[in-house]
């Protein structure tokens, strides 16, 4: 920690971000608690899908106006996305709003639509490849001021080659509306995006997220991982629908797992002596998760754009991350807070 941060009180983490559509709110709230809090101060970022968007909106707010802009531009970036999901083809039922209960209900729109997905492709459904996001992002967004701003804050946005399976980092100088939307692109719901004659899907399939960029932007060795996509659930499911929701947490969960194992390698030969402390840096990991809290809702409410279910799952991330700093404030710059092996290996 700097002079100028330990006068402060200040500590520097990088933040990497999980995707899962709505959920990504969760995500929302544990930044908004970060910010308003005072003491951290967020050197860089990287996110995939729901969680590319949460970075751009931090990153572009902490360059052009600090925090509390940052703060703005994330309630601004969920508002607007809430409303314009209000009128499309996915808006929630009343079944939707059941969630106060603690179990989210299925939506029959999306038991329709994830139905009419396994025979048509969205270049059926959406032969126009409509997407409000796109202009959303583009709207709320500087990305002039992105690009230019890497100084204040480093920004990395995660992609998935769909032609050879590849993960792409899109680098701050080139980030667009478009690398966004690569980030976030579902293949059963919409288009792959082609960037520079290359296409791409949700960045979650190759890495949710990925954190050798945090790694090789220097800076901050204390890495705070905000996951969506709960590691571990109570029992095995037995549904077709639980079924598929845990696979597509398995698959979102499984490159997070295998960089974990990689960095736990590293820690154990600095442990042992096997490396030179010198050349290589000792990286601290922390996590703030919703397990038990985000394990409940179906895949079918990660498309839920309603308003209150948004604001239900910032004020868990909110709650979660007062926790954290309750808990291990003392422990950034200094030691990991979670137990990689017990957590991920």
């Amino acid at each position: 920690m700097s002079v100028a941060n330990a006068a402060s009180g200040k500590k520097k983490i990088k933040l990497a971000l999980q995707g899962g559509g709505s959920h990504g709110a969760y995500a929302w709230g544990v930044i908004d608690a970060l910010l308003e809090d005072g003491r951290i101060e967020i050197e860089a970022l990287v996110g995939a899908s729901a969680g590319a968007m949460n970075a751009t909106m931090t990153a572009c707010g902490l360059i052009t106006g600090g925090p509390d802009k940052a703060r703005e531009l994330l309630h601004r970036f969920w508002k607007k996305a809430s409303d314009a999901g209000k009128n499309g083809p996915l808006q929630p039922t009343p079944l939707d709003k059941h969630f106060s209960r603690g179990n989210m209900e299925y939506s029959p729109l999306w038991g329709i639509y994830d139905a009419l997905s396994r025979v048509f492709s969205p270049y059926e459904m959406n032969p126009k490849n409509m997407n409000p996001l796109q202009d959303l992002i583009a709207d709320v967004v500087d990305f002039d001021a992105v690009r230019g701003g890497a100084d204040v804050c480093k920004l990395f946005i995660a992609a998935t080659n769909v032609l050879n399976g590849r993960l792409r980092i899109f680098d701050q100088h080139e980030l667009t509306p478009q690398s966004i939307m690569a980030s976030a692109c579902l293949p059963f719901l919409f288009q792959a995006v082609e960037i520079d004659h290359e296409y791409f899907w949700d960045g979650g399939y190759s890495g949710n997220p990925p954190i050798y960029p945090l790694i090789y932007a220097g800076g901050s060795n204390d890495i705070l991982i905000v996951q969506i996509n709960p590691i571990n659930i109570p029992d095995v499911p037995r549904t077709a629908r639980g079924i598929l929701d845990r696979i597509n947490t398995l698959s979102f969960n499984s490159s997070l797992m295998r960089e974990m194992r990689a960095i736990q390698f590293v820690s154990d030969l600095l442990d042992n002596g096997e490396l030179n402390p010198q050349k290589y840096a000792r990286i601290n990991i922390h996590t703030i998760d919703a397990e038990s809290e985000l394990a409940q809702f179906s895949v079918s409410s990660k498309l839920n754009p309603d308003w209150e279910f948004l604001t239900y799952l910032h004020d868990i991330g909110r709650r979660k991350a007062k926790q954290f700093l309750a808990l291990h404030f003392d422990k950034i710059g200094t030691e990991s807070s979670t137990n990689i092996r017990e957590k991920f290996l």
